[in-house]
């Protein structure tokens, strides 16, 4: 019954394409109905393939791995809490390389997948098969999280389409995520990475990870099991040590090592708990705002990523909006990095001559 799909045969016959929800030139973003950016919404298939879409926003709203911290309402909270009053796509311009994503690509809501409040197993199969609708007809799924379960039915999709060993993903996150089950169970925030490898859907090696810190994982085995598994990964202390963009640069080299295709997984609480305090389970010290928003920019612009998703924003823990807004830049910034990557702008690290200041002043 939880899946049961809706009757539409009463509905009144349409073409297919995107559907516009917005009534007016002008919304501000506490009026209208709530998808992302007051984007246009498609619900199947042949609304994709009609309009052309270049990125379809899916929304997976669970947190029962996570123990109910609230994560499940994470999509809903970054598509309604805007605190930028236009709420009209085409008006929003990325202030550091002065591109409008909205004009280059053809981006949609494409709703939230089927998901079983009671079962996190039950969920991940509606997920994985709501992906692969965006992916199969040449569009980047953009998911909304959730707890970080979903990288396991996201990136399996992904492969699904793209072929298995051919993706590589880069992952941000505070956790490694690669248990193999946290007090028993499989299906958890804490284990999509391992279920992807003995799943053979991702090589081991082609797993990137940055920002890693916590008290408590990796322990001993699990590092183990990492290290003989080829995971590649950049912790908060090799940051610290080195500097983020000498490692970034590293991630991005080690990303291309073999992949034809990348998926990005951004877990919110890679990010300090300054800036990310709405989250489950937040790890000091982290990653600023201003490391993290041009990193996900960069890796769009500059390698060939085909699925991406953010992940563990919890709402009700997040005072000030402080961690959706963040989720909402992350996603802003990936979506003008596909832009720029669309456009051909050069790369690395692209900024527009009018902001970047003179030449002896940039970075």
């Amino acid at each position: 019954m939880w899946r049961q799909p809706v009757d539409r045969s009463r509905d009144p016959h349409r073409e297919p394409g995107p559907i516009n929800l917005q009534r007016h030139q002008f919304t501000p973003a506490y009026s209208g109905i709530a998808t992302l950016f007051g984007l246009p919404l498609c619900l199947n298939q042949d609304d994709l393939r009609a309009g052309a879409v270049d990125v379809a926003v899916v929304g997976a709203p669970v947190d029962v791995s996570l123990g109910h911290r609230g994560a499940a309402y994470g999509p809903r909270a970054i598509r309604a809490d805007e605190r930028v009053l236009p709420h009209t796509p085409t008006m929003l311009i990325n202030d550091s390389t002065r591109v409008k994503p909205f004009e280059v690509l053809n981006v949609v809501d494409y709703g939230d997948a089927a998901v079983d409040p009671l079962s996190i197993e039950n969920s991940m199969g509606p997920i994985r098969e709501l992906v692969r609708d965006v992916a199969e007809v040449g569009a980047v799924p953009l998911v909304l999280g959730g707890d970080h379960s979903i990288l396991w039915p996201n990136a399996a999709a992904i492969a699904d389409v793209y072929g298995a060993g051919k993706v590589g993903v880069v992952h941000f996150d505070a956790h490694p995520d690669c248990a193999d089950d946290v007090v028993g169970h499989h299906a958890s925030h804490g284990t999509p990475i391992r279920r992807l490898i003995d799943d053979e859907h991702i090589p081991g090696r082609n797993f990137i990870q940055v920002g890693l810190r916590s008290a408590i994982a990796p322990d001993e085995e699990l590092f183990a099991w990492m290290r003989d598994n080829g995971l590649r990964t950049h912790f908060m202390a090799e940051i610290d040590r080195r500097g983020f963009h000498t490692v970034l640069q590293d991630a991005i080299d080690e990303a291309l090592d073999g992949p034809e295709y990348l998926y990005l997984s951004i877990d919110i609480d890679v990010l300090d708990p300054a800036y990310a305090p709405g989250t489950g389970t937040p790890e000091p010290p982290g990653l600023t705002n201003r490391e993290l928003l041009p990193a996900i920019r960069r890796i769009c612009h500059e390698t060939p990523v085909v699925g991406l998703e953010i992940v563990e924003v919890a709402p009700h823990l997040d005072p000030g909006y402080t961690t959706t807004m963040n989720a909402r830049r992350v996603i802003f910034e990936a979506l003008t990095g596909l832009a720029m990557r669309r456009l051909g702008l050069p790369g690395p690290d692209y900024l527009h001559p009018d902001v970047a200041g003179p030449p002896s002043n940039r970075v």
